[in-house]
């Protein structure tokens, strides 16, 4: 099942791609289709094996060969990304700053500087409201793109700084995308966070949350979500004038 649904995710984010590059008035005006900027959560539940298991299930899905196909197959309008880490209120770190993936060595450039990154100190609480934010003022001085999207991943609930669902109302997350992988721990635990992800850190029309059962499954759920994303400007987007 899980390869059918893939397929036809891929199928749609290829699909997609030679519509924008005809677009007269969206994508052609903006520098880029979609910034994405991805956010790592790296609070005290999370360890040292399973901050590498996050940074490298980015970087190998960014490389397996449907997302591959999906950010290259249109370099004239490509995709923005750019990767943080966080954790408390105060405690955001620039892991890979903004770069248009427009060619094969953009997209491995990127890769190797998420596997070559080393883990730093960082506070133990986890502050979901911030992370957002962080993200939003990141889009904010990224690429101009048809749609922007913050993606944020995390094991648990917010503990520090504002409620993410305080921050939804800030202005600099209007028009912005909020998705979520949840990293859960099986059971109802992990149906009880991604609910609490859903009601709370999901914003804008059509964001969704995907599951990860665990850090283990990290790279396959990533891979999905990315997948999920890139094939997705809005119908009301793909009808502008």
């Amino acid at each position: 099942m899980r390869a059918v649904v893939r397929a036809v995710v891929r199928a749609g984010a290829l699909a997609l791609v030679p519509m924008l590059a005809a677009l007269p008035g969206a994508a052609s005006a903006q520098s880029c289709r979609q910034s994405l900027v991805l956010g790592l959560d790296v609070s005290g539940s999370v360890d040292d094996r399973e901050y590498r298991q996050q940074l490298d299930g980015l970087a190998a899905a960014l490389d397996s060969p449907p997302v591959r196909a999906a950010l290259l197959q249109s370099p004239g309008v490509p995709v923005a990304l750019a990767v943080f880490e966080w954790s408390g209120h105060a405690a955001q770190r620039l892991v890979a700053d903004w770069a248009l993936i427009d060619s094969a060595p953009a997209l491995d450039q990127f890769t190797a500087t998420l596997r070559s990154t080393a883990r730093q100190p960082m506070p133990r609480t986890t502050a979901l409201g911030e992370a957002m934010r962080h993200g939003a003022q990141m889009l904010a001085r990224g690429p101009a793109c048809v749609t922007r999207t913050i993606d944020i991943s995390g094991d648990g609930r917010s503990n520090d700084g504002p409620r993410p669902e305080d921050v939804a109302s800030d202005p600099l997350l209007s028009g912005v995308i909020v998705n979520a992988l949840v990293i859960g721990a099986g059971g109802r635990e992990s149906r009880d966070l991604e609910a609490y992800f859903r009601a709370r850190v999901r914003h804008g029309p059509g964001a969704f949350v995907e599951l990860a059962d665990g850090f283990d499954d990290y790279r396959r759920a990533m891979e999905l979500k990315l997948l999920r994303e890139l094939q997705g400007l809005s119908l009301s987007v793909l009808r502008q004038p």
